[in-house]
């Protein structure tokens, strides 16, 4: 198999609620553009991947989050696969890996606990977010506003009868909702700068605090540091005094609003990872 050959795998329908389209059109666009670069793109549904017998390519680019198929990828990244993002980083955004990781490399975060759903009773702070503790929203009441502590423990027990074990429970943070996405690691550019936008979240009556973007990109590529993500996304608010605090990041997001201008950086980024071979030593 040539060394410009690299498949690239969908994002579950589960885990893509009201973006299904989105998701789908930033990886196809971005195949589009390695496809002019040379390279044999493959697409494949999570589900088509790893059949019996396949010869596995030398590059894989991925927005899939399930375990099972990171577990799959991260076997083939271990025997030189190279992968973007790394199955480690992916499972790195589960919320109950991510919590920890910002408290230990500083990030910018809102005071957040990990408790059982089958918690009986709560008794801290509110209002606060109820989210589950593995992956991000898939569907109502997997990210939930509580404003009372009958209100979370109504949620914990709505996750619970899902069969979700965990759930974070986050301190509300007042501002200005920033959403931003990210590509590159700063690490592999070797000194050039990584693609970065941000904007405000629609349905909300901007208080107008101030933001200063390269704090805000730093604060973002930092977080993505931290967790190893090399295509990202995520939320940010922008509070009263003007700091910064990140509330949420996520692996390859669908890029909306740049998504032609994204899916060509993310293209130019993975042909400067693929041809030169690199593997995440750090997984």
């Amino acid at each position: 198999m040539s060394n410009l050959s690299c498949w690239g795998i969908f994002r579950e329908r589960a885990h893509s609620p009201g973006r299904e389209f989105d998701d789908a059109a930033i990886l196809r666009l971005t195949a589009k553009h390695l496809a002019a670069e040379g390279f044999g793109v493959s697409l494949r549904s999570p589900e088509d991947v790893g059949a019996v017998g396949e010869r596995v390519p030398p590059s894989i680019f991925l927005m899939c989050e399930r375990l099972g198929i990171l577990r799959q990828l991260r076997r083939w990244e271990v025997n030189g696969v190279c992968l973007v993002n790394a199955p480690s980083a992916v499972l790195n955004t589960y919320r109950h890996h991510m919590v920890p990781l910002f408290e230990r490399h500083a990030i910018p975060f809102p005071p957040s606990i990990i408790v059982p759903t089958h918690a009986a009773a709560y008794r801290g702070p509110c209002p606060v977010w109820v989210k589950r503790a593995d992956v991000h929203n898939t569907q109502d009441g997997d990210v939930v506003f509580a404003s009372t502590a009958a209100a979370v423990c109504e949620a914990l027990d709505s996750l619970a009868q899902r069969g979700i074990r965990g759930a974070v429970i986050q301190e509300h943070i007042s501002g200005d909702v920033i959403k931003f996405y990210g590509v590159g690691d700063p690490a592999r550019l070797q000194g050039q700068r990584p693609w970065f936008r941000w904007f405000y979240h629609q349905d909300q009556v901007l208080a107008g605090h101030p933001v200063d973007p390269r704090c805000l990109a730093t604060v973002a590529q930092r977080a993505a540091a931290a967790l190893g993500l090399e295509v990202y996304g995520g939320d940010a608010i922008a509070t009263k005094g003007g700091a910064l605090v990140l509330i949420d990041l996520n692996a390859w997001p669908s890029f909306a609003l740049y998504r032609d201008e994204a899916s060509a950086q993310i293209a130019s980024y993975l042909t400067q990872r693929f041809t030169r071979g690199e593997r995440d030593e750090t997984a």
